[in-house]
């Protein structure tokens, strides 16, 4: 399953359920592709510039309690690639997994597991490490649908 601890984004109230993911998801692409115009299209090739969002994010000094708005935005963003790409869907976590995961929502892919994107935002985050590259979470992760959605 997707990483997590009770310490990475946290249960928060602001908008962090199911059903608000997809908007923030929306909202980040939108103020992003603004300013920037960045190739911010869902694609799994375009979870490598998360990872550069990322570390900039973490080079810029900010910690995690400044940074976790953008790391929730960017996190939603990885989930709804997953949503688009691979056929996953936004659920609410239970209690338990809320405490595997430290998160209050993940996706379910359609083999039933549960993934943890913003979880993994933060991991690369905190770490910086390649191996938390969230890329590379998608091309590895399990349960994918073999369909790829328009």
């Amino acid at each position: 399953m997707g990483s997590g601890t009770d310490e990475q984004c946290g249960a928060d109230p602001r908008g962090t359920g199911a059903a608000e993911m997809r908007a923030r998801a929306g909202a980040f692409v939108a103020r992003a592709t603004a300013r920037h115009r960045l190739p911010l299209d869902y694609s799994p090739a375009s979870l490598r510039l998360v990872d550069f969002l990322v570390d900039g994010v973490r080079k810029g000094g900010a910690d995690r309690e400044r940074a976790h708005d953008t790391l929730v935005e960017l996190g939603a963003y990885v989930g709804e690639v997953l949503v688009r790409r691979a056929g996953a869907v936004w659920v609410d976590l239970d209690e338990p997994q809320r405490g595997w995961f430290g998160q209050p929502v993940g996706v379910r892919m359609p083999d039933g597991r549960v993934w943890n994107p913003l979880g993994k935002v933060v991991n690369r985050f905190e770490t910086g490490s390649p191996e938390e590259s969230l890329r590379t979470f998608y091309l590895t992760l399990h349960g994918r649908s073999r369909r790829v959605a328009a």
